[in-house]
């Protein structure tokens, strides 16, 4: 569940933060993973958590824009900031193809 929290945190900010700088977001899939470890005590701990996620964006959209808005949103993710371990950003900025109609 907390990896799962980490990536929607960082899914959040970032289409919002996408949707102030115009950029069109018309997919967006987060693989998501963590590494634990166990401790001797049958107990353990997360050593790193990896978000990968992989974002469609419109034609018209800066993709290089896209991707560094990854950054912002990692920066501003408060669950990662509350966490002891790093979160790392594996994303992906792909475009939309166009349709037949286009």
């Amino acid at each position: 569940m907390l990896v799962a929290a980490l990536s929607a945190c960082h899914m959040l900010y970032y289409l919002h933060l996408c949707a102030d700088a115009g950029i069109v977001v018309t997919d967006y899939q987060d693989d998501a993973a963590g590494k634990m470890i166990e401790t001797a005590d049958g107990g353990g701990h997360f050593t790193e958590v990896v978000i990968r996620p992989r974002v469609i964006i419109s034609k018209e959209s800066d993709a290089n824009l896209a991707n560094e808005i990854h950054h912002k949103a990692h920066e501003f993710c408060f669950i990662a900031n509350s966490v002891n371990f790093p979160v790392l950003t594996e994303a992906q900025i792909l475009i939309e193809k166009s349709s037949a109609a286009d």
